[in-house]
């Protein structure tokens, strides 16, 4: 019974901030591809107010992860899982390549992309469909290198 209580708190804790990040990203104006379009734009009409957001959001951060680095749990009893490796290694420097061309084309990242399905906008349907299927073909890839590379195994 008790776990059963601490789960259900915990979704509750996710709902909640769930719902304070997205309400954040939409006061922030970063659910606006033109505004973060805008942001990126650093030849043409650049606006940096969403550097301040995001310098908020890393120094928010930076705190959060060493409080959380110093505990073994939650405050709510579940286990931490943070990383441990600090290696940048080529799948993490494409992929962030692949992410920073994909949000400067479009101005969309995931978490915007949901607040954007939210309000039933055809972009952000159109993003979390592309975005599916790149998962889908990342996924795809993995396992067809993972099935050659063990095949050449002895």
């Amino acid at each position: 019974m008790k776990k059963r209580l601490g789960n259900a708190s915990a979704l509750i804790f996710a709902l909640l901030s769930g719902l304070i990040f997205g309400l954040g990203l939409i006061l922030a104006g970063m659910s606006n591809p033109a505004k973060v379009l805008a942001f990126l734009d650093l030849a043409g009409g650049w606006d940096p107010s969403l550097g301040l957001v995001m310098g908020g959001a890393i120094a928010i951060g930076l705190i959060a992860f060493k409080i959380a680095g110093k505990r073994s749990s939650s405050f709510l009893g579940l286990p931490m899982n943070l990383p441990t490796s600090r290696i940048s290694d080529k799948r993490l420097v494409v992929g962030g390549l692949v992410f920073g061309i994909g949000w400067g084309l479009v101005g969309i990242c995931p978490a915007p992309a949901f607040v954007l399905l939210g309000t039933g906008s055809v972009k952000g349907i159109v993003f979390l469909v592309a975005m599916l299927i790149g998962m889908g073909l990342f996924e795809l890839f993995e396992s067809y290198c993972k099935s050659k590379l063990a095949s050449k195994k002895p």
